[in-house]
């Protein structure tokens, strides 16, 4: 399997907004965020779908994932975490964790924005732990 992008970017080939990181998770902020602190979970190891994780490192994603999210609501004072789990734009499991203020909290991602790098960077500087 090719490297994808996330891990292209744990190897330090394609620069992120890292907020967080260990010996086998990595958590940046989304290039295009849904809400302000949108924040990916990346395994270190790459395996297209989360069912392909083995029970431990899939509990350690979790467990990495709650962390960040504690963090993120802590720092923002988010109402809520949403949590998505995804494999599809990118083949490399990912935990979406999106802050969010909204019951419904539902929203698509503009994928042909920009990216505002200024604004990922200053909250990165504010979520890193």
């Amino acid at each position: 399997m090719a490297d994808s992008i996330f891990t292209k970017i744990i190897k330090g080939e394609i620069p992120c907004h890292k907020i967080y990181e260990d010996d086998r998770v990595i958590a940046f902020l989304d290039i295009h965020p849904i809400k302000p602190g949108h924040t990916l979970v990346i395994p270190k190891k790459q395996v297209e779908q989360f069912t392909e994780l083995d029970p431990e490192d899939y509990s350690y994603l979790m467990a990495s994932s709650q962390l960040i999210a504690q963090q993120l609501q802590k720092i923002l004072g988010a109402k809520r975490i949403l949590v998505r789990i995804e494999g599809l734009d990118v083949e490399h499991t990912h935990v979406h964790l999106i802050p969010t203020e909204d019951e419904k909290g539902i929203y698509e991602q503009d994928l042909n924005a920009e990216p505002d790098h200024t604004a990922l960077a200053k909250m990165a500087e504010k979520l890193t732990f």
